[in-house]
């Protein structure tokens, strides 16, 4: 391990980099631009301590191990397995409470059996039907983020198609929103002797480089473009409306939102941990991709539509309300 690192970012990726480093002995300096680290995984303030989108680890994640063995994870949310009795789809143009049929066929099917160089959409049809396959495809939506998933490899959507499907579910909530596990990163990080400077935005390598030693580059792509003057550093990436929503409790409300018409996901995240809003209020997290090119409205109505099937008179019950788009962060 060199003697000298330099992270450039101070959200997950970043800080992971820097106690990685620092635990085999480097003498680390982490620069961010913000004045707080997280970046994607900041959570706001109360009294709606939203996530930037609906955020949840998956319990066979490689992160969730590493995060794990350092004892970094802290206190969860429980997940009920009742919960999962208040899901609902909505496949032409209803609200089910079941899947297609055809959908429970692919989950037996290891992403190792599945073709690369096949889209996903093809091999499901093959398999399922192509009615089934696409309601599947959208589905994924959720851990992918992108307007047509069957576009995408069979390989890379089935494997995440199995995890988010998964019994017993693989999903973790960390209690109090993902804050948390930045803050005790951002410990961990202290402890060994990392040294943070926020709101020093690095315009240069030369600015991140005062010592010899490597300097590891952990931003959004668009940054690391500019940063590394690299135009090169650019890839199709997934584009998505993040709906944040605090209502009004009614007992009537769905847990789980998946629209199988087209990708788009609604949660309430209070269904777990009741302490992200006031007492008597819900709070959602949503998100509604859409192509590159397409009018944001588009997936905004969209997605009211999922709402007002999942949320009776929803409209007349927001306490809040906050609207965004995220391109190019995956």
């Amino acid at each position: 391990m060199p003697r000298t690192v330099t992270v450039v970012g101070g959200g997950l990726a970043g800080l992971t980099a820097a106690i990685a480093a620092a635990e085999r002995g480097a003498d680390v300096t982490l620069y961010e631009a913000h004045h707080d680290l997280g970046g994607r995984a900041r959570t706001a303030a109360a009294p709606y301590r939203t996530n930037e989108g609906p955020h949840a680890f998956l319990s066979r994640s490689p992160h969730w191990a590493w995060l794990n063995d350092r004892g970094l994870i802290g206190p969860l949310a429980p997940f009920r397995l009742s919960d999962v009795s208040g899901a609902r789809f909505r496949h032409h143009g209803a609200l089910r409470r079941t899947p297609p049929l055809g959908m429970v066929r692919l989950l037996g099917t290891d992403a190792d059996q599945v073709p690369a160089d096949v889209d996903f959409l093809s091999w499901a049809s093959w398999r399922i039907g192509d009615e089934a396959a696409r309601a599947t495809a959208y589905l994924t939506s959720v851990v992918l983020f992108h307007h047509d998933p069957g576009s995408l490899s069979a390989r890379f959507v089935q494997e995440r198609l199995r995890r988010i499907t998964g019994f017993p579910p693989e999903v973790r909530y960390p209690r109090g929103g993902w804050q948390a596990i930045v803050n005790r990163m951002a410990a961990r990080a202290r402890n060994l002797g990392v040294r943070t400077e926020t709101g020093a935005r690095v315009h240069t390598l030369a600015d991140a480089r005062p010592h010899d030693g490597p300097v590891i580059v952990a931003t959004s792509l668009a940054a690391a473009r500019a940063l590394l003057d690299d135009a090169s550093l650019t890839w199709p990436s997934g584009r998505t409306v993040l709906v944040d929503l605090a209502l009004r409790e009614d007992p009537r409300d769905a847990f789980v939102l998946s629209d199988l018409d087209g990708p788009g996901y609604v949660e309430r995240f209070t269904v777990q941990d009741p302490t992200l809003a006031p007492k008597g209020e819900h709070l959602l997290q949503a998100q509604f991709p859409l192509a590159p090119g397409a009018p944001r409205e588009d997936a905004v109505a969209r997605g009211e539509t999922l709402l007002d099937l999942g949320l009776p008179d929803w409209r007349d019950r927001v306490t809040y309300r906050r609207d965004a788009l995220a391109e190019g962060r995956t």
